[in-house]
């Protein structure tokens, strides 16, 4: 039995007539004739009266008649998200990012992701650099969003979007009350930090930035996360280097101005080479992302 016996019973039974049905199916009336023929033969037990007036369906063909438009209808949904599926509309997604993004550029890449695409599933996860390549290797993630460099040679990446870095001052410091410093200008500042094992690409960033200006940063505390990095600003404990888009993160005691000559960082996207190498839903959150982050920073200006 195949999907064409279906839709030639089908069209049979609602047109009623060998010589209408022939024609809604494309077909010529013996070939319809000899399909329905199959069919009952296949079935074991006749699907149709057929009169030399009308066509009218037996009991059995009755019942038939509505598993085979279940079927035909079954059918047509699954092509439909076959289809969907291919053009990464329909499915799952399982997106690892680096903490800072979520103060800036991930929301609005997830927001604008799943307006587009209501029928795929985000899931996001919160990993460091390293833990995503990890991930990404496993197949525990389809995409991570990190800063370079990106270790792993079996990982494709693609550029989102540069950001520079900002200093991070309490409130009532002097520097403060300028709009714009030099890197040069905190050179006598105790700093607080990441401790290097953790995000070693942005710590020796800093470190090269800060040597042109002939100092190494004095950092007097560590801690893990932003908040806290800033919860120690606010306090008065030292001072802070965030990427730019942590300014959205307002605490009270804390002030946020620009640097000249900052370095920029970069955000890419990252994916395993292997396992996603034309996975549409991927290549679709890409799109998204690169559009969303243009129409940010479109607004910026």
């Amino acid at each position: 039995m195949e999907l064409r016996h279906l839709r030639h019973f089908v069209a049979l039974a609602e047109e009623e007539h060998f010589g209408r049905a022939a024609e809604r199916v494309f077909v010529v009336q013996q070939a319809l004739s000899n399909s329905i023929r199959n069919l009952e033969d296949e079935i074991g037990v006749p699907l149709v009266l057929r009169t030399t007036r009308r066509v009218q369906l037996t009991p059995a063909g009755q019942e038939f008649l509505i598993g085979a438009r279940e079927t035909l209808a079954l059918a047509s949904q699954s092509v439909d998200r076959a289809r969907r599926a291919a053009r990464g509309e329909v499915g799952r997604l399982t997106v690892g990012f680096v903490s800072g993004l979520a103060f800036g550029g991930l929301p609005e890449i997830v927001r604008r992701f799943r307006e587009l695409y209501p029928n795929v599933s985000v899931d996001l996860r919160e990993l460091t650099a390293q833990e995503q390549e990890a991930a990404l290797r496993g197949g525990l993630i389809d995409i991570g969003l990190m800063l370079l460099p990106v270790r792993d040679p079996g990982l494709d990446s693609r550029a989102l979007w540069r950001q520079p870095l900002v200093a991070a001052l309490p409130a009532g410091h002097p520097l403060a009350r300028k709009r714009r410093l030099t890197i040069a200008a905190l050179r006598d500042e105790p700093f607080v930090f990441f401790p290097r094992h953790l995000r070693a690409t942005y710590f020796d960033q800093v470190m090269r930035w800060t040597s042109t200006a002939g100092y190494t940063p004095n950092v007097v505390q560590e801690a893990i996360e932003v908040p806290t990095l800033l919860s120690l600003v606010a306090a008065g404990v030292g001072v802070f280097l965030p990427i730019q888009f942590f300014s959205r993160l307002a605490l009270p005691g804390v002030v946020y101005r620009p640097l000249e000559d900052a370095p920029l960082v970069d955000i890419v996207a990252v994916w395993n080479r292997q396992r996603q190498p034309a996975n549409p839903i991927v290549k679709a959150f890409l799109t998204v992302a690169r559009e969303a982050l243009d129409a940010q920073e479109q607004q910026a200006l």
